[in-house]
């Protein structure tokens, strides 16, 4: 049965009569007529009694037009979505983001956005960045904010750098530091994102370089829950700077060579984006930051939609 041979079924019970119903459709009586056999021939039972004052529905039939608005109600409220999803000024965008990212860039940038195109609603989800992937893989988002650039069919575009910084404990015997070299870390208890995690990768990878092997004690998906374990006590840090101090850690920054993670947006290439997010896209392109490789504020940043 097709969405039509519902709509024509709803018609004949609103009616009561193939005449009227035929009018209103704009079809000949055989036509629905026929539609009707039809349709009761592939449900394998009869829909209407056929009385002089025109068609009843019957027990079976009343369970099928129930069925048929249902359907038709969801057809409707999917096209229309659709057509929502496609209009660059009232549609919606699905964006995904890390953790990470979500006191301070995204507000920033969604502040920024709403601002120029208030009618777009921006359908938010948050995690770890393999599973930001997943998303963009899915269809379940347009646009990802994350710190690797995927490989394959992606488009990426640098937003920022940020700062990374060592953060301990208020009576940590480093607290009253500015700066600090990681080798003078060996020996304490790190508190990191579990393996699997593109942030682990980007802590294990400082590490490796300063040449420092840490024993991990706690592990968790969330910085600002990292951040809260360094501020108890319980171990250091790597996180970013705007993380650093929420709950009272000590942040000290690396003494040689500074440390930064790349933050971007990714988006499929392989499907054209729905005009919503192209357009958030191109917001996100157009936004300066003044953090981004010692550029001035208000300069526009520079990869291309590659």
């Amino acid at each position: 049965m097709l969405i039509r041979d519902f709509e024509w079924l709803i018609a004949l019970a609103d009616h009561g009569q193939v005449t009227d119903a035929a009018a209103v459709l704009r079809v000949s009586q055989p036509t629905l007529s026929r539609a009707l056999a039809r349709m009761e021939e592939e449900l394998g039972t009869r829909l209407f009694e056929r009385v002089p004052a025109g068609l009843v529905p019957t027990p079976d039939g009343v369970a099928a037009v129930a069925a048929g608005r249902a359907v038709v109600g969801r057809y409707g409220q999917l096209v229309s979505e659709l057509g929502a999803r496609r209009d660059p000024d009232g549609g919606v965008v699905r964006l995904a983001f890390l953790d990470s990212t979500a006191t301070a860039l995204v507000p920033r940038l969604l502040g920024g956005f709403h601002a120029e195109a208030p009618r777009i609603r921006v359908v938010l989800t948050q995690g770890p960045g393999h599973e930001l992937l997943h998303a963009l893989e899915a269809g379940a988002a347009e646009l990802a904010i994350t710190s690797t650039r995927p490989v394959g069919d992606y488009g990426w575009h640098v937003i920022e750098r940020e700062r990374l910084v060592v953060i301990v404990g208020p009576s940590h015997r480093l607290s009253r530091r500015k700066r600090v070299h990681l080798s003078e870390v060996v020996g304490e208890d790190l508190i990191t994102t579990p393996t699997g995690f593109a942030y682990r990768s980007t802590v294990d990878d400082l590490l490796a370089a300063a040449g420092v092997a840490l024993r991990i004690s706690f592990e968790s998906g969330d910085l600002l829950a990292v951040e809260g374990l360094v501020a108890a006590g319980l171990g250091i840090a790597i996180v970013p700077e705007q993380i650093a101090g929420r709950t009272g850690s000590v942040p000290l920054t690396f003494a040689s060579p500074p440390a930064r993670r790349t933050i971007g947006v990714t988006w499929r290439t392989d499907r054209p984006l729905v005009a919503p997010a192209a357009r958030l896209l191109e917001f996100i392109r157009s936004v300066g930051n003044p953090d981004l490789g010692g550029g001035e504020p208000g300069s526009r940043l520079g990869e291309g939609l590659t």
